[in-house]
């Protein structure tokens, strides 16, 4: 691993040192640990391994490699045990041996892939849910965590932003992006039933706008995508207005949220994981590369592409109190710094 990923997994272990020991000597299932969240689930469990549990974590990852790859973006991450099993979660799910946490994220999140998969993006939300909570209530797992999408809230009105929990959303159902939306709404219901029905200790998280080291050039979500025009001398495309608002969530925080999530004795909940700061415009996030990087870079205003969903919402920022309450959850890395040190990842990683 860079020396970048190296000091944020480091301070993530850090602060997640009293609550990790829950995990220590137990099983834990992660599906989607190819991807860029799952890469860090995997280097923070391997430091935990390696400096804080006495008896180890065994972790089983779950992947079908549809948008990833067995190689960890982050680096060579190695640890005796690791288990990497290539299969499809919406098939039935046959495990040995016990399985003491699920973390279910496997799932398609760049619109554009969603767009590409539609169904396997339907299908691994909804089926792949269902197998994973079976699979959870017949090992009696001690906690399934969902990985829900800030998505589920759609395009709330200006008086739910910030946005909490309890907001029901504003979307369609048959829109263009429906099928990410839909099915993470049903993924949510899912959870809620068999927690309901059979007291599966279900929690849920709904991310918003994580980015940090791991995300790959060609990943499409915005920030990666500035970076990959930035360095190579094209002009940073800014669809629509450019005026419309993200909360942006470095890795660091984002996992010490995800782990708190899953290690709360709480369960039945959903809790917004994301930044403290507020919301940023994609003008403003394209001035803020400007000033680290030092110098002048080209935007264009542009329509947007033919494979991109429509209806894209214009203001994405969660209230937080619920996760500061509850789980005590502080998030601590500002806009400037969280860029700076993806940029400097990204330069190491990608630049030659």
């Amino acid at each position: 691993m860079s020396k970048i990923v190296n000091q944020d997994v480091e301070s993530i272990v850090a602060a997640l040192r009293k609550e990790a020991g829950a995990l220590e000597g137990k099983t834990l299932l992660i599906s989607g640990g190819s991807g860029f969240l799952g890469s860090h689930f995997l280097a923070v469990m391997a430091k935990l391994n390696q400096t804080v549990f006495k008896k180890p974590c065994k972790v089983i990852t779950l992947d079908n490699y549809i948008t990833g790859t067995r190689q960890n973006p982050l680096g060579d991450i190695t640890d005796p045990h690791f288990t990497y099993l290539k299969g499809d979660i919406c098939t039935p799910l046959k495990v040995k041996g016990p399985i003491d946490y699920i973390i279910h994220m496997a799932g398609i999140a760049s619109p554009v892939y969603y767009i590409k998969y539609p169904l396997e993006t339907i299908h691994t939300a909804t089926i792949g849910t269902e197998n994973l909570l079976k699979l959870a209530r017949e090992k009696k797992s001690k906690k399934f965590l969902f990985f829900s999408s800030s998505e589920i809230y759609g395009d709330p009105a200006p008086e739910f932003v910030p946005t909490p929990e309890t907001y029901r959303g504003n979307v369609s159902s048959v829109g263009p992006r429906a099928c990410y939306d839909e099915s993470k709404r049903l993924g949510e219901t899912l959870c809620m039933v068999y927690h309901s029905l059979y007291k599966v200790p279900v929690v849920i998280v709904r991310p918003f706008n994580v980015y940090g080291p791991g995300m790959k050039p060609h990943d499409r979500r915005v920030i990666p995508q500035f970076l990959s025009c930035a360095f190579a001398g094209k002009v940073l495309p800014i669809h629509g207005s450019g005026l419309q608002t993200r909360s942006y969530c470095y890795t660091t925080d984002a996992l010490v949220g995800f782990f708190k999530t899953i290690l709360t004795k709480r369960s039945g909940e959903v809790y917004n994981i994301g930044s403290h700061e507020g919301e940023t415009n994609l003008v403003d996030l394209a001035s803020a590369m400007e000033k680290i990087l030092g110098r002048k870079l080209k935007i264009a205003k542009i329509p947007y592409p033919a494979e991109y969903p429509a209806d894209e919402p214009s203001r994405r920022c969660p209230d937080l109190t619920k996760a500061r309450t509850e789980l005590n959850y502080v998030p601590k890395v500002d806009l400037e710094t969280g860029l700076k040190r993806m940029i400097d990842w990204y330069k190491g990683q990608y630049v030659r």
